[in-house]
């Protein structure tokens, strides 16, 4: 069992992170905290939040429920981390699907004819849809310095910065702007290896983390290699946020569950929109053949969306010329999603789009 790996020594860390990544034979998943059953397991505790924050109707505007129907977790020994369990709204998912896959625009039939489609699948030529594996928004993260800059950015996508304000203001952080995000692409065989998020110029505000699809293993560490981590699902819907102390630990999501054999989609997925949104929401009812392409991909798939404030009140990037390629401090020198099972990828090997929805 994975208790057994888990303790202080040479790389614990990346100890449980094989073991959890293991295929031959699988990992048990017996120790993993599984937050949808609430405080059934010993290290988890309640958050508090801030019901108040937001109004019922601006929850409603961006798809959640009222705050005070969240529920909220928080993890013995991990000060800052706050983990939701999908507040949101019966049907809203699916709008947060589409807008994450609506980057390949030509699988969604909006640039290319039938006939033109039938001659790209013949030819065996796979889509944007099958070969994402990431996307940055907002300020584009540079994977070479590993830098942000004024230089690289695009809008920020609206429905996502609203989304972001609302879930960061329920968490006490009322002054968070979402700047920079990046959408990861998990097939099934996918992981993303250990890192630390700290590219950011300011880390007194939160890393906000959502997700959508077949649910994850997400490793928690501390600040050291040397120490132990805590292994959690990540459902459909689910919300972390990393601040205070936790902002800075080491983290990693080792493998994707294989879903229950005749269960091809988490149930929040299966409900589209049973009312009509208000007029200003920006969640919408995802038409019904998008939704067939996306209810395809989803089906063997997760995605997850990290947003993060990049500068501090008053603050402005370094001229270009001192941002310096140099190794992260956290030892790593990439941490995208790997399909094929490793950990350390050459980001030149990959393709990206930098195209906001």
């Amino acid at each position: 069992m994975a208790a057994s790996i888990v303790e202080h020594g040479e790389d614990a860390f990346r100890k449980l992170f094989k073991f959890y990544k293991r295929r031959n034979p699988p990992p048990d998943f017996i120790d993993v905290v599984d937050f949808s059953k609430g405080l059934k397991n010993e290290k988890v505790v309640n958050a508090e939040l801030s019901p108040t924050a937001i109004s019922r109707n601006d929850a409603h505007i961006a798809g959640l429920q009222p705050v005070q129907e969240w529920k909220a977790f928080g993890l013995r020994g991990y000060p800052g981390f706050i983990f939701i369990s999908n507040p949101f709204l019966p049907g809203s998912q699916q709008h947060w699907v589409k807008q994450c896959l609506k980057v390949d625009r030509a699988y969604l039939g909006e640039e290319r004819t039938s006939d033109e489609e039938q001659r790209f699948r013949k030819a065996g030529t796979k889509t944007l849809l099958e070969k994402l594996r990431w996307v940055t928004l907002g300020y584009h993260y540079n994977w070479d310095t590993k830098t942000y800059s004024a230089e690289h950015y695009t809008p920020f996508p609206a429905d996502l910065q609203t989304l972001s304000r609302y879930v960061a203001a329920a968490c006490g952080f009322s002054a968070f702007t979402a700047e920079a995000g990046i959408l990861n692409y998990y097939r099934s065989d996918s992981s993303l290896g250990i890192h630390v998020d700290e590219s950011e110029l300011d880390h007194t505000r939160p890393l906000l983390s959502f997700s959508f699809g077949q649910t994850a293993v997400f490793l928690l560490g501390g600040t050291k290699r040397e120490d132990p981590g805590t292994a959690m699902f990540m459902h459909s819907g689910d919300i972390m946020v990393m601040s205070g102390p936790s902002r800075l630990l080491y983290h990693a999501v080792p493998c994707i569950v294989a879903a229950p054999t005749g269960a091809l989609l988490p149930p929040p997925l299966l409900q589209g929109l049973d009312q009509s949104p208000l007029e200003d929401s920006q969640v919408h009812r995802v038409k019904e053949e998008d939704w067939e392409v996306c209810a395809k991909y989803i089906q063997t798939s997760r995605i997850n969306m990290t947003v993060r404030q990049v500068l501090g009140l008053g603050q402005s990037f370094p001229p270009a010329e001192t941002q310096r390629q140099t190794p992260s401090a956290s030892g790593e020198t990439y941490h995208e999603v790997d399909p094929e099972g490793g950990e350390d990828l050459n980001p030149k090997k990959r393709k990206n789009s930098t195209e906001s929805w």
